[in-house]
């Protein structure tokens, strides 16, 4: 058994100047405002657009993530219905193959990072399921059968496509206080990397306790 931590990965390929001028290029249309286009007014268009309400604009642009997170996490990752996805798939993923080191993937639970006999259980527990799971492919049951005892920590991928617009949504919704603490562990990361690679789209989300 391998207990790997969550994480993401940008699977595009992010340019924040030719992202917010591409964004730019489409919201001006509405306005026949094309004129007004220089070398340094995107950002201050964007930003206009934003604390206008006229979000539609951004939907023009879209960008790819790969998460790794468990399938708790990834349920709720999918709710988002605005987004294309491909995720690892337990019915066609035979953990019992040399493919795989013949041996699940667990995501560590961060809420117990502190708590040693929180921990022991759990991996306990990890370590029947995967058993379970490795007995039942033993005696035929086929990968999609054999998946129902798989956990609910068990590693997934998830590849999420969305518009800038849907980031938004879900990074408002998924960096609150209120959301899973492991939803958070993966979307404060993302939030702060997309506030770094792209000037003004996700400046107004601010991250709280």
């Amino acid at each position: 058994m391998k207990i790997v931590n969550a994480g993401f990965e940008i699977m595009t390929p992010v340019n924040g100047a030719e992202i917010l001028k591409a964004i730019e290029q489409a919201g001006r249309v509405c306005y026949k405002s094309e004129d007004k286009i220089t070398s340094d007014s995107a950002e201050k268009f964007v930003a206009g657009i934003i604390k206008r309400g006229h979000e539609a604009v951004l939907e023009h642009q879209s960008i790819t993530v790969k998460f790794t997170v468990d399938r708790g996490v990834s349920h709720e990752i999918v709710r988002h219905r605005l987004a294309a996805y491909c995720q690892e798939s337990t019915r066609y993923c035979n953990y019992g193959q040399n493919k795989f080191g013949n041996e699940i993937t667990v995501i560590k639970p961060c809420f117990w990072s502190d708590n040693p006999d929180m921990m022991v259980d759990w991996r306990s527990a990890m370590r029947m399921a995967e058993n379970h799971y490795f007995g039942l492919l033993e005696r035929g049951a086929s990968p999609q059968e054999a998946r129902s005892v798989l956990p609910n920590s068990l590693k997934t991928e998830v590849v999420m496509t969305a518009n800038l617009r849907e980031w938004r949504h879900f990074l408002k919704l998924r960096t609150s206080p209120a959301a899973h603490p492991q939803i958070r562990e993966v979307a404060i990361p993302l939030l702060y990397e997309f506030q770094r690679l792209i000037p003004v789209v996700f400046d107004d989300i601010e991250v709280t306790k």
